[in-house]
């Protein structure tokens, strides 16, 4: 089973909005400290971009996207939310999220190195 999927990618022109989506398998989900998304494209290293905070809730963003993107959860549908506002070409990436199944303190959470649960990624493409 595949521990996490996502879904809601696609391609945009800029000011419009989308949101992703994290489908988390029930094995998953009650063991973990962080859900975040991050995104990559070719030839760069993988970004943070949003971060919550299984235990207590908190939020976290790159600068890049505060105030645009708004990461939720519904945890009756073991589901994480990415929800993209106002995308600007250099949004455009492969999207991925992801789960830390083992402690990490805050400012360590858009740190994709302290992830051990991904996705397979969705392309979210935003053209001027």
């Amino acid at each position: 089973q595949v521990p996490l999927a996502e879904s809601g990618g696609g391609s945009v022109q800029a000011g419009r909005s989308l949101r992703l989506s994290c489908a988390a398998s029930a094995a998953y989900s009650y063991n973990t400290y962080y859900l975040g998304w991050f995104r990559q494209v070719p030839a760069k290293e993988r970004e943070g971009v949003a971060a919550l905070s299984t235990r207590v809730g908190a939020t976290y963003y790159a600068g890049s996207v505060e105030g645009r993107f708004t990461v939720s959860r519904d945890i009756a549908k073991n589901t994480l939310y990415l929800q993209m506002n106002s995308l600007q070409p250099e949004d455009t990436a492969m999207y991925f999220c992801a789960a830390a199944t083992r402690y990490l303190s805050p400012s360590q959470s858009l740190n994709s190195e302290r992830y051990n649960i991904w996705g397979q990624g969705t392309q979210v493409t935003v053209s001027s």
